[in-house]
């Protein structure tokens, strides 16, 4: 098992029960005890648990985004799969406004030799396209989140107003049929809502992990964008009731 599927496994557990032993995820991640350990210090380093005798418990409140740096870790095939489906519904010549999600910065790797106009609503992706020879980058105002780098408040929105944009790529937080898109952060949710606004059509970016959970602030209704790129892992279930409700849902493969 590799570190990052350690992690979350770590992660997880921590959710369910707030408090996980090196026993019990060296059981569960037939990894060695000093590696479990080496897990541990690395996510206790991160801001996501404490180390105590024997383990660890969680130092997350409930509600509370998990870092940056993990989330890129996590569900990584997932996200580029549906990285991959994402860009082949975006045309060379078009203007896409690009969201602050770990699967829209996978998005963003995939469109060095494309040519568009992009305004990046994350320094992480701005970044990520500073040297695409094709890209035409615009970059919005605004403020960058602590750890998150992802930008927000009234001169990211007012630069969002001030244009139009054939695609809006959204990677929400967390997703489900009764919340709808959520995200962690009020002003995050505000930017994706605006972004949505001026946008032909959207374009949401949500692997299996995202699915039945929600955060706390309201994005829009489930079936709201034009379309919605998984991967298997979301419940089928869920998928075929989404589809009923009018949504068009792919599924990455």
């Amino acid at each position: 098992m590799r570190s990052a599927e350690r992690h979350q496994v770590i992660v997880e557990r921590l959710r369910a029960g707030d408090r996980v032993s090196v026993q019990e995820l060296v059981e569960a991640t037939e990894a060695s005890d000093m590696t479990v350990r080496r897990d541990l210090d690395f996510l206790a380093a991160q801001g996501v648990l404490k180390r105590v005798h024997g383990g660890a418990v969680s130092a997350m409140p409930a509600g509370l985004e998990p870092p940056h740096s993990l989330r890129a870790q996590a569900a990584v095939a997932a996200k580029q799969a549906i990285a991959r489906a994402a860009v082949e519904h975006l045309r060379d010549g078009e203007t896409i406004v690009l969201d602050s999600g770990t699967t829209a910065l996978e998005t963003a790797k995939l469109l060095h030799d494309r040519a568009m106009t992009v305004m990046p609503l994350s320094l992480h992706v701005a970044h990520e396209l500073a040297d695409a020879p094709r890209i035409r980058l615009l970059m919005p105002g605004g403020e960058a989140r602590k750890g998150e780098l992802s930008l927000v408040g009234p001169l990211t929105v007012a630069s969002l107003r001030a244009l139009r944009f054939d695609a809006a790529v959204l990677s929400p937080c967390a997703f489900s049929l009764d919340a709808g898109l959520t995200a962690f952060d009020l002003g995050d949710a505000e930017v994706k809502q605006e972004a949505m606004k001026v946008a032909t059509r959207t374009i949401v970016l949500a692997d299996g992990a995202k699915w039945d959970r929600a955060a706390l602030a309201y994005v829009c209704a489930a079936d709201r964008p034009d379309l919605i790129i998984t991967d298997d892992s979301a419940p089928e279930d869920q998928r075929t009731l989404l589809t009923q409700r009018g949504a068009l849902v792919e599924v990455a493969s």
